[in-house]
């Protein structure tokens, strides 16, 4: 077991945005709960929790990984509509105290799964019976005609 330090650097923060994963055109997740995961001069991976994620569509499989500074990687596959990919997602099950914040957590390889980012969707508010949008085009319209 190795310590993650100045050789070899890796950080792990709280990701304020909304993550979506998606495969398919299939939204398999959705947390606010995201872990962002830098390791040294790798991209950054999102660690999203096993719970916003839909667990049905996993089934895990033999292949294990070792990291010597976050432990053992258990892999699953998906299977969406008759489709199956084949160790995209991984877990640190029991990882290594300074990972401990990646337990219960999956990860994907985003070039078989969408990860992104997304923008809560803008909250209009009322105004009588019409948003905030329809005051204002309607109001451009009242003045144009």
């Amino acid at each position: 077991m190795k310590t993650p330090g100045p050789d070899h650097p890796i950080t792990l923060t709280p990701n304020p945005h909304r993550v979506r994963i998606r495969y398919d055109n299939h939204v398999l997740g959705d947390t606010r709960r995201a872990i962002t995961l830098q390791e040294a001069n790798l991209s950054p991976v999102q660690y999203v929790p096993r719970e916003d994620f839909e667990s049905a569509w996993l089934s895990r499989t033999d292949k294990v990984t070792h990291c010597p500074y976050k432990g053992d990687a258990s892999y699953y596959s998906l299977f969406v509509n008759g489709d199956l990919s084949e160790n995209v997602v991984w877990s640190y099950e029991n990882p290594y105290p300074a990972m401990e914040a990646i337990r219960g957590h999956l990860a994907f390889y985003t070039d078989k799964i969408d990860v992104y980012e997304v923008e809560d969707e803008i909250e209009q508010r009322s105004m009588g019976d019409r948003t905030v949008n329809e005051a204002v085009e309607g109001g451009a319209n009242d003045r144009a005609g």
